[in-house]
C-alpha cells in the first residue's frame, strides 16, 4: 500500500487517514479489552463527556464532541440497550433528557482510568519519536479544513485548470446559431419562449449590437459554450441590461458564466456604464448566486417586460473597482 501512496502523493490522504484509523480502530478493540473496558470504540466520545458525572443533554454532547445530533442519538440507544445509561427528563424543561452513565455503566468503565494513563505515555512517546509532531499537524490540518474544506479547494483548482482552455470573444455572425441554441434551450425548458426572447435570438445583430449593445461569446477549446450580453437601456435608470447568458449544459461547472459575468461587466466599465440591470425568474437558482456572486444585488418593485421575470438585480458600477478576470 506505501507503494500506491507514493505514486499517489497528497491527493489520497483522505484514503491514507482512513487506514490509519482502522489500524488505531483494530487496537483499541483489544486496548478495551485489555483494561476490561466492554464499551464499543465508537461509544468513547460520549463515554468520555460523561465520566465527569455530570448529566447532559444529546445537544451538548454533540456540540462538545463533534458529532452531528443524528450520531449522538443513534449511539445513546445502542448505549442504553446495554444498560450504560440513565435518562431523566430535565426539571426545567420537560422536553429535554438529560444523559448520564448508570451505576452499570460505571462499573463497565472503571478500568479507563489505568487505560487514559497507559494509552497517553503510549501515544506520546509514538509522537516524541517523530521528526515532525503529528497531533499538532493535525490540529493545523483541521483548521485549514474549517477555513475551506476539501470540496471548494479542489472546485478551485478544477476552475482554474478549466479557464486555460476558455476564451472570450465578441459576437460576429459566424456565432449567430451558437447564440440562438444556447439561450433557446433554458428559455423552453424553463418557461416559454416569447416574442421579446424570438426577436433577440433570432436578429441578434439588429436587436442588441446595432442598438448599442454588446455580445460575448465564450469558446471552449474554439467551440462556442457560453453567451452573455449587454443590451442598452432608454428611458430607464439603468445604463444596460445584462441579459441572454446562456451555457451549454455539457459544460456546466467549469466556471463559464463567471468568466462571462466578469467580462461583459469589465466591457461596460469600458464603454463608461454606471449601472446594469437584471431581471430573471427566482425559480433559476444558480443563475442569480452567479450573478450576485459578481456583486449584483436584488432589488424589488421593477416592472418587466417579459411575463416570466420576477426577480430583479443591480449592479451599480464605481471606478474604484479593479479589473476582473
Amino acid at each position: 500500500m506505501q507503494k500506491l501512496f507514493d505514486k499517489t502523493g497528497v491527493m489520497a490522504i483522505g484514503s491514507r487517514l482512513r487506514m490509519i484509523s482502522q489500524r488505531i480502530n483494530n487496537d483499541a478493540l483489544k486496548i478495551f479489552k485489555l483494561y476490561g473496558v466492554d464499551i464499543k470504540p465508537k461509544w468513547y466520545p460520549v463515554v468520555y463527556t460523561l465520566l465527569d458525572g455530570q448529566s447532559k443533554t444529546v445537544t451538548s454532547i454533540a456540540n462538545e464532541i463533534g458529532h452531528s445530533h443524528v450520531s449522538v442519538v443513534k449511539i445513546i440507544k445502542e448505549m442504553s440497550k446495554a444498560k450504560m445509561l440513565v435518562e431523566t427528563k430535565d426539571t426545567s424543561d420537560r422536553r429535554k433528557i438529560n444523559i448520564s452513565l448508570s451505576p452499570h455503566g460505571k462499573e463497565v468503565v472503571k478500568g479507563l482510568e489505568y487505560q487514559h494513563q497507559d494509552v497517553t505515555l503510549a501515544m506520546q512517546k509514538m509522537v516524541d519519536g517523530m521528526e515532525h509532531n503529528l497531533w499538532l499537524a493535525l490540529g493545523e490540518f483541521e483548521s485549514l479544513l474549517d477555513e475551506q474544506s476539501t470540496y471548494p479547494r479542489v472546485v478551485e483548482e478544477q476552475r482554474k485548470r478549466e479557464a486555460k482552455h476558455i476564451e472570450v470573444v465578441a459576437f460576429d455572425g459566424q456565432y449567430k446559431d451558437a447564440f440562438k441554441s444556447l439561450n433557446s434551450w433554458w428559455i423552453e425548458e424553463y418557461f416559454e419562449m416569447e416574442s421579446k426572447d424570438a426577436k433577440i435570438l433570432n436578429n441578434p445583430q439588429e436587436s442588441i449590437i446595432d442598438q448599442g449593445g454588446i455580445i460575448l461569446i465564450a469558446l471552449y477549446d474554439n467551440q462556442p459554450v457560453g453567451t452573455c450580453a449587454l443590451l442598452k437601456l432608454t428611458n430607464s435608470v439603468y445604463d444596460y441590461e445584462l441579459s441572454k447568458m446562456g451555457i451549454d449544459r455539457d459544460f456546466h461547472g467549469k466556471g463559464i458564466g463567471k468568466i462571462l459575468a466578469n467580462s461583459i461587466i469589465n466591457q461596460a466599465k469600458s464603454m463608461g456604464a454606471k449601472s446594469l440591470f437584471i431581471e430573471t425568474n427566482a425559480i433559476l437558482e444558480p443563475a442569480i448566486a452567479l450573478y450576485k456572486s459578481v456583486g449584483f444585488k436584488e432589488i424589488e418593485n421593477y416592472t418587466s417586460s417579459y411575463g416570466r421575470s420576477n426577480y430583479f438585480l443591480e449592479f451599480i458600477l464605481t471606478e474604484a473597482e479593479d479589473d476582473r478576470i
